[in-house]
């Protein structure tokens, strides 16, 4: 299934549909034409054709209360008919693919250039071959078999070529597998509530059908394309699919229509299924998005940025790294420069990489040279037309020997590494319940120096239950006995909640024996329905005497309200309205309470204070949340007007304030030790009372009762770092939050302020970088603001998930923690490799370079050159990048963004390990025929058969490296190499498999590899020698680095190339929320004047006004972005610039936009 493509699928379902059209009331393709319709157009279609959206219920055999009848056999024919709820993904790769893009590599090509050059060559027998006046040194060839043996090299170094792209592929292959395997873990484990044969049940995402009944809520995301049939307040986040980010109403007679990929912002609700899968408007999308290649390219400039956008949401996974870079190029670009990591390391990398095309070219200048003027000056040959042939072959020889310089010392291990190190770390992170979406995350929460985190469900247990109450004037600190609340107050209190909670809220019986209740749906209101029932009253005939359907008007809880309200009509026509909230928001609003004797008193602010001082306060220093019930009775006439909100939620009577406990999780104390401990800061940021966020905080030990710390409100931060004009200003925040370690009654525009603050701060010789919690949909602009967002996958909204990078699956904080040891493992693990790596480059290189200069010939021949280049690329970068991370990692502050990659220690170590290396092997090369009483190497003729001399360098020099990679394994300058080795099967494995490789080859390489058999006693010296790297290395540890202040660090940073590229990185990142996630690979360079256009009417709309999270998101993204790549005026960081900026440049057009701070 998975493997047919689009159209196929497509067209599959057209055919099934016509078959069967008759079954139901509509067919399938009636339902499309129907759902491309909008507001007030589709109202009227549906008038027309269907009645009413009851109507269509019937046509689809559904019942808007009871739902479908959920059978077997239904739900098959309705996915025959309808089709399912899957989108096809696109092809993977194939195999063959993979290797043509391994065969693109550079110095590969260059490779198979000289190689077959060199084969064509060795075929080719001129007729001054026998003349015995063309070179010198043809001497010892003429053996026949040798002359015939030529071809051996060439043949090998393609070989060796097509191993190493074998291998690349293979990695690039296994893990896109990984990635896909991710992704369908994550669709497999998205559910969605439906209502099936009268019971409220959720399923997969996949298996939804046409004609369910689907339950949405705020903070979903819409899974299939639907109806609305009722529900209340509900206002839905169009931007993916229309590019409008003004939220739209939806309502059963003006616009019904709901459609997949949208985000629900407001409200709740019911609809029925009218298109699934491929025949949604975002499955539709798809469709066009992958109906082949050349097709592709032009519908995307046509679908241009929305329909991308829609395409994405639904596969929130398919980023850059996912399995699609359709082109790697581009989707790196995206990518790639986003992690510290990565920028240091590809900086790295063309350091290294220009060094060696340096040498390779000096050494093929020098041969070449040395050839020509010892042949036609010193000798005084003349150049005869028939020699030209052999004198191409010794230039041939030279040019593969100068090439085999540059493979070794280009790194092309190190990206291999990276991807090695991340992909087995995020493979491993799942274990520990993180579920890790976008690669580069896992790395970045390494270097975390600050985590701002949530208070409900990421630090305490998510479980609410009322400890204390206050009704009927009576503090009660523990739950009262029923007897003692008057009647009549008990009957509206029970009404109060049963009616004003979301009826997708309950508490069902535990799943086994003694275990607590189970809470389904929003926790708060379990907590509440959970004191009913502990009143020994039951919520449930309240709801069915008044069914959602008959609830009159509903005031959602949002962000800026704090509050839930529901109006219901009673039966004498007149409503009344019960409300629930934050207490010292909602006692504000009320000018009346009940007495002991249930009948309502005056409530004066007076009183109101008292109240705060006695009740609330001592409830919130225990840690409680404090929650007002209240109501107001309306007459029947005149009607309210419902929309005048600050009318209608005003002069309640308050029913009682509870208490609601939330106990910390037994293992968050030590996990905010660990972190303490770390070097990373803990910020609680909570919308929760100020002294309840403060009592847990130091139950948490967040803060410690005396210390010198800030616990600030919402208000009195926004108040401390805006200016006279409102407008917020870095150095006061800067003032504040170095101390500030809790945020209480916060709205998500203070979270998202407070992040960007730190993150921009200039006030610590660091950057910060900052790891966010969130599970909201209003946390969606601080975790997408985040180097690392979190988001809770259990209580996560789909909004929160989308904007995140890493998904905590157990909500737990000790979570973050384990991410932060995975962080810092990949870290060193690229470091170690680094080590080792640099070691073999520098010793490769110096050797094939003098050598080459000495005796015309590298003493490591070509082939020999690819094999170290194989272990110490591939296969070291497989064996010390999935070294497992220890606790130890947690001791240490973190490295920040200037740390360089390379230390001095680690420095020390590569240069004392490539002095041990060359002395040794530089005395074999020139005494080493002496030592062993063999034939000397050196100054061998063309095509002469492989001497023992050099066999014994190459076997000693690869010695030294296996012995060396252990040493690798630690790069602090511990004494103790071989702690933990048996924790790292892999490592073992590649050494042992390596050591035996190594001895087939050179016993039975021969020609090929040009090796000749060693006796028994010569490979023991060869050992020796490599064991004698160990003991090198215990020496080169007692050497103090502090002394050695000569040694320079490599791979940093910069303070000031970070700085663009830093903004440019956020502004390639941050172009849109669904735009970001659309990158699979096709930025096509040429979105052009479209994406202008939008982009200005974007800034314009925003201009006037528009909803926050967009403005910030685009509006970053099109002035920053002019003004950054306008900045960069140093030439040498312009190539950067420019290839950052270019898959979404823009040009000088929309620079004139005055640059606005993202906040509204």
């Amino acid at each position: 299934m998975g493997d047919m493509t689009n159209s196929d699928f497509y067209s599959k379902n057209q055919r099934n549909e016509s078959s069967h059209g008759g079954e139901f009331g509509c067919t399938m393709e009636e339902l499309r034409s129907l759902m491309e319709l909008r507001g007030t157009e589709a109202v009227v279609k549906i008038k027309e054709t269907y009645g009413d959206t009851e109507a269509i219920c019937r046509r689809l055999k559904t019942s808007p209360v009871e739902g479908l009848p959920g059978t077997a056999p239904d739900l098959e024919k309705r996915k025959q008919i309808f089709g399912q709820n899957f989108i096809p993904p696109k092809k993977p790769k194939t195999f063959l693919q993979l290797v043509w893009e391994a065969l693109q590599d550079v110095t590969l090509i260059i490779l198979e250039i000289a190689a077959i050059i060199s084969l064509g060559l060795s075929f080719y027998h001129p007729p001054g071959e026998s003349n015995e006046g063309c070179a010198t040194a043809q001497g010892g060839a003429e053996d026949e078999g040798e002359a015939e043996a030529g071809w051996i090299e060439g043949a090998a170094i393609l070989l060796s070529v097509i191993c190493v792209v074998l291998v690349t592929a293979f990695n690039d292959w296994s893990k896109e597998k990984q990635f896909r395997g991710l992704q369908s873990r994550i669709e497999q484990e998205q559910k969605f509530t439906v209502v099936r044969a009268g019971q409220v049940v959720q399923i997969p995402v996949a298996e939804i059908v046409v004609g369910d009944i689907a339950q949405i809520k705020y903070g979903d995301l819409l899974p299939a394309d639907g109806l609305f049939i009722q529900g209340n307040d509900l206002k839905i986040d169009e931007s993916s699919l229309t590019g409008e980010s003004d939220q739209v109403r939806k309502s059963v007679d003006k616009d019904p229509m709901l459609l997949s990929g949208t985000h629900v912002m407001e409200g709740s609700g019911r609809m029925v299924v009218t298109a699934v899968g491929v025949n949604s408007q975002t499955g539709i999308i798809f469709t066009l998005l992958g109906a082949g290649g050349e097709e592709e390219e032009k519908k995307d400039k046509k679908a241009k940025q929305q329909d991308g956008a829609a395409a994405m949401e639904m596969q929130p996974l398919k980023s850059a790294e996912g399995g699609d870079a359709d082109d790697k190029k581009k989707a790196n670009m995206h990518k790639k420069e986003k992690s510290v990591l990565q920028g240091k390391l590809t900086k790295l990398a063309v350091q290294i990489g220009k060094a060696g095309l340096v040498m390779s070219a000096i050494t093929v200048i020098i041969l070449v040279l040395y050839f020509t003027v010892d042949t036609f000056v010193v000798n005084k040959k003349p150049w005869l037309t028939e020699c030209t042939p052999v004198y191409v072959q010794y230039f041939v020889k030279f040019f593969i020997i100068g090439v085999t310089v540059l493979v070794v010392a280009v790194p092309e291990g190190l990206p291999l590494a990276v991807t090695i190190s991340l992909a087995y770390s995020v493979k491993k992170m799942m274990k520990d319940n993180n579920l890790v979406r976008h690669l580069d995350a896992c790395e970045t929460m390494g270097n975390a120096t600050a985590i701002c985190s949530d208070k409900t469900g990421t630090l305490t247990t998510n479980r609410m239950t009322v400890v204390q109450a206050y009704v009927g004037d009576t503090h009660y600190k523990e739950i009262p006995d029923p007897s003692s609340i008057n009647a009549k107050t008990l009957e509206l209190l029970v009404n109060a909640i049963a009616i004003n909670s979301a009826y997708t809220t309950k508490i069902l019986p535990p799943e086994k024996e003694g275990a607590l209740p189970r809470q389904v749906g929003n926790k708060t209101e379990c907590g509440l329905l959970g004191f009913v029932l502990d009143l020994r009253q039951d919520y449930e005939p309240v709801r069915s005497q008044m069914p959602e359907e008959k609830l009159y008007k509903v005031y959602t809880f949002n962000s800026v309200r704090k509050s839930m309200s529901t109006v219901i009509k009673m039966p004498d026509e007149s409503f009344r309205m019960y409300s629930k909230g934050a207490s010292e928001i909602v006692l504000k609003k009320c000018c009346k309470i009940l007495s002991g004797a249930g009948e309502p008193r005056v409530f004066r602010p007076r009183d109101r204070d008292e109240m705060v001082k006695k009740v609330i306060e001592p409830m919130a220093c225990d840690g409680l949340r404090t929650i007002c019930v209240a109501y107001r009775d309306f007459p029947s006439s005149p009607e309210p007007d419902w929309d005048n909100e600050n009318d209608i939620l005003n002069e309640l009577t308050c029913i009682c304030v509870v208490g609601i406990e939330d106990p910390v999780r037994p293992e968050v104390p030590e996990a905010i030790r660990k972190c303490q401990r770390a070097g990373i800061t803990v910020r609680m940021v909570t919308g929760d009372n100020i002294n309840t966020a403060r009592a847990i905080a130091i139950k948490c030990g967040i803060i410690h009762p005396g210390e010198d710390f800030l616990c600030l409100e919402g208000k009195e931060f926004n108040r401390r770092i805006r200016n006279e004009k409102g407008e917020i200003e870095q150095e006061r925040i800067d003032k504040i939050w170095p101390k500030l370690r809790v945020l209480a009654r916060s709205s998500p525009t203070d979270k998202h302020t407070l992040v960007k603050g730190i993150i921009d701060s200039t006030h610590t010789e660091q950057r910060q970088v900052v790891a966010v919690t969130g599970d909201g949909t209003n946390d969606g602009p601080a975790l997408k603001k985040a180097d690392v967002g979190f988001a809770m996958g259990i209580a996560g909204t789909d909004v929160a998930k989308e904007a995140s990078d890493i998904i905590l699956t157990d909500d737990n904080f000790s979570s973050i923690v384990k991410a932060v040891m995975w962080g810092r493992n990949v870290y060193d693990s690229i470091s170690k490799f680094l080590q080792f790596q640099l070691t073999v480059n520098v010793v490769a290189v110096i050797v094939a370079f003098t050598g080459a200069c000495i005796t015309q010939d590298s003493p490591l021949k070509a082939v020999q050159m690819l094999w170290v280049n194989l272990i110490m690329d591939t296969f070291a970068s497989l064996a010390l990048a999935t070294e497992p991370p220890t606790e130890t990692l947690l001791l240490r502050k973190p490295y920040g963004r200037n740390k360089p990659l390379i230390s001095r220690t680690m420095m020390k170590n590569i240069l004392g390990h490539a002095v041990y290396q060359l002395t040794l092997i530089f005395t074999l090369l020139f005494v080493g025929e002496k030592m062993f009483q063999i034939d000397s190497g050196r100054n061998a003729p063309l095509h002469s058969p492989p001497s023992e001399h050099y066999t014994i360098i190459f076997n000693t020099f690869v010695m030294m490296q296996l012995f060396n990679e252990i040493n690798a394994r630690k790069i602090h300058g511990e004494r103790n190499v071989f702690d933990g080795i048996f924790r790292n099967p892999i490592f073992c494995t590649i050494v042992l498999g390596t050591f035996a490789i190594q001895i087939v080859i050179v016993q039975f390489g021969g020609k090929p590899f040009s090796c000749s058999p060693l006796q028994l006693d010569q490979w023991m010296w060869c050992i020796f020698i490599g064991l004698g790297e160990l003991v090198w290395g215990q020496v080169i540890a007692t050497i103090p680095t502090s002394r050695l202040k000569f040694l320079k660090e490599a791979g940093r940073l910069t303070q000031k190339e970070e700085i663009p590229e830093e903004e440019l990185n956020e502004d390639v990142e941050e172009i849109d929320h669904a735009e970001r996630e659309l990158r699979r690979g096709q930025i096509l360079w040429f979105r052009g004047l479209n994406r202008i256009q939008t982009q200005i009417e974007v800034v314009n709309t925003f201009k006037s006004g528009a909803s926050f999270q967009g403005a910030l998101r685009r509006q970053s993204s099109v002035t920053s972005q002019s003004q950054d790549v306008a900045s960069l005026s140093s030439p040498s960081r312009v190539s950067l610039s420019n290839a950052l900026s270019s898959p979404t440049s823009l040009p000088p057009a929309a620079a004139g936009h005055p640059r606005r701070e993202g906040v509204p």
